[in-house]
């Protein structure tokens, strides 16, 4: 099997708990040699100020090359632009420039009135604003708001014209909906590389409320699986066995990079690029 390249994404810590609870990630998986790793938004901006010192904190004693979420929601365009000039100031040029959740209890994505309207204008003015690596999501099952795939399609193929580097995709439960969606992405015009997204199940019943809320279509046998493990207290086994499989036929699929959802439980990341045959190369000496 070819060792496929990896790259994490973390979330940002909302207390010293998760504080220590990020760093041990860090270094369970910086040894993995990511290509790189990335940090998101709360919903609605909520984390914005986290998500900045994270990254700094990341970039500077990690030695890992680390990308920031960026989104449009509750911002002014300068406000934003502000934000991407800072992170290349301490460094960081790697951007995963997003629309963005609304806040919670809102009804819909409301741009802010001297804000970005889209992701597509996000990507245009960080493209005017300096020389930043650019990564955007897309979604191999039709996310809520689009019309249908072909809508879907399309409008991740104005993110890549609009000057963005790489797709990373949300996470899916088959191989075959990751490939159904690149040949028809192909189909479309679209020649920029697409990454799958993984996310190896670490809590069943909080992994099957975000697939219901984000699109992701479930598969019954999965949902049976889950069933079946929790009766045996065997979620995390199952949970591997089933990632690794997924990654496998990948790989087989002539993939060859894979985006981790770590969810800051570097566990079942870890044990998955552990039988891909991604094993350490790095160790890391001074995460402060």
């Amino acid at each position: 099997m070819t060792r496929p390249e990896i790259s994490f994404e973390f979330f940002p810590p909302k207390n010293i708990e998760a504080t220590f609870r990020l760093w041990d990630t860090v270094h369970v998986l910086a040894p993995l040699a990511p290509r790189f790793v990335s940090v998101t938004y709360g919903a609605g901006g909520t984390t914005r100020d986290l998500t900045r010192d994270v990254v700094a904190t990341l970039h500077k004693h990690s030695g890992l090359r680390t990308a920031a979420h960026l989104t449009c929601v509750e911002a002014t365009r300068e406000e934003t632009l502000q934000i991407a000039r800072d992170f290349a100031a301490a460094g960081v040029t790697d951007i995963v420039a997003l629309r963005g959740d609304p806040p919670k209890g809102a009804d819909g994505f409301t741009p802010h009135p001297e804000g970005f309207a889209s992701s597509v204008e996000l990507i245009e003015g960080l493209k005017d604003a300096g020389d930043f690596t650019i990564r955007v999501g897309a979604y191999p099952d039709v996310h809520p708001e689009a019309r249908d795939q072909a809508a879907d399609i399309e409008y991740l193929k104005r993110k890549l014209d609009a000057g963005a580097d790489e797709a990373l995709t949300q996470f899916f439960f088959e191989s075959e909906t990751f490939f159904r969606f690149r040949d028809a992405c192909v189909k479309a015009g679209i020649d920029k590389p697409i990454v799958p997204g993984i996310l190896p199940i670490e809590n069943w019943k909080g992994a099957r409320r975000f697939a219901e809320s984000c699109g992701t279509v479930i598969p019954q046998w999965v949902i049976d699986a889950f069933e079946t493990a929790e009766r045996d207290n065997r979620q995390d086994l199952l949970a591997t066995a089933i990632a690794t499989e997924l990654c496998s036929e990948l790989i087989d699929g002539d993939v060859d990079k894979l985006h981790f959802y770590t969810l800051n439980r570097p566990e079942l990341t870890r044990d998955v690029c552990f039988a891909l045959g991604v094993t350490p190369d790095v160790k890391l000496e001074n995460v402060a």
